[in-house]
């Protein structure tokens, strides 16, 4: 029978005692493993072990990740770039066009189920970036380039 934890004994001191207890009585000394490393162990650590876990046990392949991380990172780059390649264009509409599109896969990115790597990156404020657009445009035609982020 269990003895009862006594009331003025802390949960971890009686659970602590317990355990002392087993070993005294060898309870742990015939366990299978005993003194082997845990299983698993022996890699380094990789922080989506259970994204990768859950698709091998529901049959997903590794390939889908890849495509998916991949995606996400053209989308990243693109996004990095988005100011040089807008400074290129001449035409207002052309820099809302871009601007939507990567928008677009942005959202598709967004709402992309896992496996892969999480895209990390707002959309675009389309506005915002026309009106940068428009300063820069208006700085390099003064001759004097725009300094990024700066009014």
């Amino acid at each position: 029978m269990t003895e009862r934890k006594p009331a003025d004994v802390s949960h971890e001191d009686w659970v602590e005692h317990q355990i002392r207890q087993a070993e005294r009585r060898g309870e742990f000394a015939e366990l299978p493993g005993r003194g082997k490393p845990l299983p698993g162990n022996e890699t380094e650590y990789d922080a989506l072990w259970w994204v990768k876990a859950k698709m091998r046990r529901e049959g997903l392949g590794q390939e889908r990740a890849d495509a998916s991380a991949s995606l996400v990172a053209v989308c990243r780059r693109d996004a990095e770039e988005l100011p040089a390649v807008l400074a290129r264009v001449e035409d207002e509409a052309e820099v809302r066009r871009r601007v939507a599109e990567l928008n677009r896969r942005i959202t598709d990115l967004h709402l992309m189920p896992p496996p892969g790597p999480p895209l990390g990156i707002p959309r675009f404020k389309v506005g915002e970036v026309v009106r940068e657009w428009r300063l820069a445009r208006e700085a390099a035609a003064r001759g004097r380039p725009r300094a990024a982020g700066r009014d």
